[in-house]
């Protein structure tokens, strides 16, 4: 069995600004009260009729760029990543605990594609 997709981030310089046009255009409620002012896209009301769909964030940072990326579970961040290694894709960052019990990584695969790694929080 394959390990899930569960989190999804779209990030540029103005996270604000992004939040406007994607909460039009998806019906997204998109939540920054937050100390690090991340736009959290929950699960909740954003799913299909029959359930599916996952939570994301938009998000702005000075000096990171633009990007999209999505995060796959799996149940050890640090061999997923160094494995990932092995495979010709280059660590980023992490992994690092952002929250008690939910630790995160992220990678570059062989083309450059940022991906994400997160632990069942």
């Amino acid at each position: 069995m394959g390990q899930p997709v569960v989190h999804f981030e779209i990030i540029g310089a103005d996270g604000p600004a992004l939040h406007r046009p994607y909460a039009q255009l998806f019906g997204w409620e998109i939540n920054a009260d937050n100390p690090m002012n991340y736009g959290i896209v929950a699960r909740e009301g954003n799913v299909n009729a029959d359930g599916v769909g996952i939570g994301g964030g938009v998000a702005g940072y000075e000096g990171v760029g633009s990007l999209v990326t999505f995060y796959v579970e799996v149940p050890d961040v640090a061999a997923a990543l160094a494995q990932a290694e092995t495979l010709g894709g280059k660590r980023v960052m992490g992994p690092e605990e952002i929250m008690p019990g939910t630790t995160i990584a992220q990678f570059t695969d062989p083309e450059g594609h940022l991906i994400g790694l997160v632990s069942p929080g």
